[in-house]
């Protein structure tokens, strides 16, 4: 772990994308205390500007702007690490058998994940969430539907090219069973693209799901940043940072994520990092 961050700590702005996190998760889990009232409850005159009683200003409505990003944040930080848990979840149990026993189960594997790979993913998130209702566990399900076909095959590619190894043979000449060679001796050597795969993930999560509830198909009962964006599109021009602030907020979160992402190919893959830069 010290030679890791060590690596790590070498690119700058990975370092500072992992504070800026840290920061926002932090934000994230002290929002019941920071702002105890729900985000929905009017808090002041309708259309407040900025820096006044309110940092943020207030909507339509007289809801706190500040008070539904603090909140919305929750929202877009669960529905991004837990679709990317599920997502990375099948990925790897598919592209593992696919990869590991090759032949007939490969092909039937790579067929069925390129099938998913020709529907449009965004398109195909509406209709799913469409058809189930707008709810979290909905959106949780399709931004994990239409996510796992990338991880499927990065996963079968580590594993056609792990499993000719001397260890992986040796393993099986002692007479160690298929799923012992595949969770014990291929899947650690295999995770590390898959790991910086799943940060990059959930900074398209939490774009998906803005997209989502911008649309109108986000949780009626949740608080979230494209939902505030979505329903501040009609008064754009008159009330500027209903929309601008969520915007930021969204920004600087999938940037953070995608310092991160960068920092941990770097620490990860130190070889290609240093071939990168010459």
């Amino acid at each position: 772990m010290r030679e890791f961050w060590q690596r790590y700590r070498r690119n700058k702005g990975a370092v500072v994308g992992l504070a800026v996190l840290a920061f926002i998760v932090l934000i994230a889990a002290a929002a019941p205390l920071v702002y105890p009232a729900s985000p929905w409850e009017m808090a002041g005159a309708p259309f407040q500007r900025p820096f006044g009683e309110f940092p943020l200003g207030t909507d339509m409505l007289g809801r706190n702007i500040l008070s539904g990003i603090v909140h919305g944040a929750r929202v877009s930080l669960m529905v991004g690490i837990v679709s990317t848990f599920f997502a990375v979840t099948l990925g790897l149990a598919l592209g593992a058998l696919a990869g590991y026993f090759g032949g007939v189960i490969d092909d039937a594997l790579m067929r069925f994940t390129e099938f998913f790979q020709t529907i449009p993913s965004f398109v195909f998130a509406i209709v799913l969430v469409a058809i189930f209702r707008p709810s979290i566990a909905s959106i949780v399900a399709a931004i994990a539907v239409v996510s796992w076909p990338p991880v499927a095959r990065l996963v079968r590619g580590e594993f056609l090219s792990l499993r000719r190894r001397e260890f992986v043979q040796a393993a099986v000449v002692v007479g160690e069973t298929h799923l012992r060679i595949i969770l014990g001796q291929i899947l650690p050597n295999a995770l590390s693209p898959v790991i910086v795969m799943a940060s990059l993930m959930i900074a398209s999560a939490i774009l998906l799901e803005s997209a989502l509830s911008f649309l109108g198909l986000g949780d009626p009962n949740m608080m979230s940043w494209g939902y505030m964006i979505g329903a501040s599109r009609s008064v754009i021009r008159q009330a500027w940072w209903m929309s601008t602030f969520p915007g930021v907020a969204i920004l600087i979160t999938v940037l953070a994520l995608n310092l991160v992402g960068e920092g941990l190919s770097d620490a990860m893959n130190p070889r290609l990092a240093r071939k990168g830069r010459a």
